[in-house]
């Protein structure tokens, strides 16, 4: 019987999932019904609009709420979907079997032949750590399904129309009904004669089948805003699936993948980056330039005695935010001591020098040149 389908059971999760565990389990089964990778399967077209229907109301918090309570674990025997509810509880599951199965309930009826909106797609765009600071443009081939331009979306050969089904009566769902010792059920299924479009079509369109959409590449360019993080959902609207019987397009979501960058670190709004210092700049302090990843070269003043490990900020010179407070995030500079493997003689010399004079024990390490000739003349 049709109202015992468990919503949570067409999405695989359990009766206390979150909303994050709903999410994911929708997306996952979306990509593993849907009609484009389905093509010669009918029954994955069906499992398609289950899975959307009942995600429309479990995501919903209030038609969750009341779907726990009136819904398919109603003890009393009869149909839970009959007659409909205080507060708009009819409503909620007329509309979700409408979508889910073809049928209709108290008095309602699915028109096979009414508008319906176009599926959502989904694209990974990769962009690099500078890209996702400055925003960029992307030109994007987004292959969809489109209204068959030659016979209008009707499927039916130019010239020619398509009939109502005499089985159904244009309906696009028969139904049966069953007397069970708990009662008479009513079952409602897809029309076998013209599998619940309500009109048959007798010459198909050689273009598209009898489908009444082609499939075709659509260029869309598309603006990466700046700020962008790895996993950003970007809606562009009305760049989606083509709708069936003049429905709206659906839309098309864009998750944002930013590489990696050799120089900078990014958490968050932040910037992390290396600032390498000589020995004499660490000791002394210096005013250098440092590299950022928006602004170019700028100019720092680092302190006297500044030690290996320091962090020194620059406000403001990090990532854009993309929500939250307006302006950008500060970049971190990680000090780093840059000791050199090789010394000249005179550099040795001094060193040494610097040794004695803090009372410092150090090695004799390599002779130089200077220290060589000094040997060999003596």
């Amino acid at each position: 019987m049709l109202w015992l389908e468990d919503l949570y059971q067409i999405l695989g999760v359990a009766r206390d999932a979150s909303q994050a565990e709903l999410k994911k389990a929708y997306r996952q089964l979306v990509r593993q019904y849907h009609p484009d990778t389905n093509k010669d399967n009918p029954e994955a077209e069906e499992k398609f609009k289950k899975i959307n229907a009942a995600y429309s109301v479990l995501s919903d918090p209030e038609k969750r709420a009341r779907y726990d309570q009136f819904g398919a674990t109603d003890s009393g025997g009869g149909n839970p979907f009959e007659g409909g509810f205080a507060g708009g509880f009819g409503d909620i599951f007329g509309d979700l079997f409408e979508q889910v199965f073809g049928g209709g309930m108290g008095g309602r009826r699915f028109d096979p032949n009414a508008p319906r909106r176009g599926a959502d797609l989904e694209m990974n765009v990769r962009v690099t750590l500078l890209e996702a600071a400055n925003g960029a443009a992307r030109n994007l081939e987004i292959p969809r399904w489109d209204s068959c331009p030659t016979c209008r979306g009707t499927g039916a050969k130019p010239g020619t129309s398509p009939k109502t089904c005499g089985t159904c009566g244009g309906r696009g769902q028969v139904e049966s009904v069953q007397r069970t010792p708990f009662g008479q059920f009513a079952s409602v299924n897809t029309c076998p004669q013209c599998q619940g479009g309500g009109k048959v079509i007798q010459e198909r369109c050689e273009e598209c089948g009898g489908r009444g959409q082609v499939r075709k590449t659509h260029q869309v360019e598309v603006k990466v805003p700046p700020g962008v993080e790895t996993g950003t959902r970007l809606r562009v609207t009305g760049e989606g699936e083509g709708g069936l019987n003049g429905g709206q397009r659906g839309d098309l979501f864009l998750v944002i993948e930013v590489q990696r960058h050799k120089d900078f670190e990014r958490e968050g709004g932040d910037l992390h980056s290396r600032l390498v210092l000589t020995y004499p700049q660490a000791v002394l302090g210096a005013s250098i330039e440092a590299s950022t990843l928006i602004d170019g070269q700028e100019k720092i003043d680092v302190p006297p005695g500044t030690a290996h490990g320091r962090v020194l900020k620059l406000r403001g010179k990090g990532m854009p935010r993309l929500r939250g407070p307006r302006g950008r995030g500060d970049l971190y500079l990680h000090v780093f001591i840059d000791v050199p493997s090789k010394l000249t003689d005179k550099q040795r010399e001094l060193v040494t020098a610097l040794a004695k004079e803090m009372n410092v024990p150090v090695s004799a390490g390599e002779e130089g040149i200077f220290d060589k000739f000094k040997k060999f003349f003596d």
